[in-house]
């Protein structure tokens, strides 16, 4: 399973020209899930998306977490976070899960989340969507969880 997160000053997610959810201050969560992920990894990297910190303290370092700063957070699934894209150039998608599987382990990871009590915005599971964020930093990170 592979997340990428950035730290935002406020992202949405558009489908079909109808804003479907947005957030203020906080994290957009990127997730992509590989065919051999497990609905552990999918709550190890929820934790963690809690947990670290990558927002500054009054000293401006990164030193609090959205659960110290009490901000939102918007999850989108993104499957092509698990491309393999070693041979060609055209990326292959055989490594990615299937639908099925990837949505269970994908809803694991936002019901993870969900119980911080933080604001948890989604995008459509499967759908073609729009996002637009303000990167604030920009800060961005890769984590991945096998």
């Amino acid at each position: 399973m592979r997340i990428l997160i950035q730290r935002v000053s406020r992202a949405k997610v558009v489908i079909g020209k109808q804003t479907y959810s947005k957030i203020e201050n906080g994290l957009v969560v990127f997730v992509g899930v590989f065919r051999d992920d497990i609905v552990e990894s999918a709550e190890w990297l929820a934790k963690k998306t809690l947990n670290i910190r990558i927002f500054s303290d009054r000293n401006n370092r990164m030193n609090r977490s959205i659960l110290d700063c009490r901000h939102e957070l918007l999850v989108v699934s993104q499957f092509t976070l698990a491309a393999d894209c070693d041979r060609g150039n055209r990326p292959s998608f055989t490594t990615a899960a299937d639908p099925e599987q990837a949505r269970i382990i994908y809803e694991t990871y936002v019901q993870a989340l969900s119980v911080s009590d933080l604001t948890v915005c989604t995008g459509r599971f499967g759908s073609d969507m729009e996002v637009e964020s303000v990167n604030d930093g920009p800060t961005t990170f890769v984590l991945d969880r096998v």
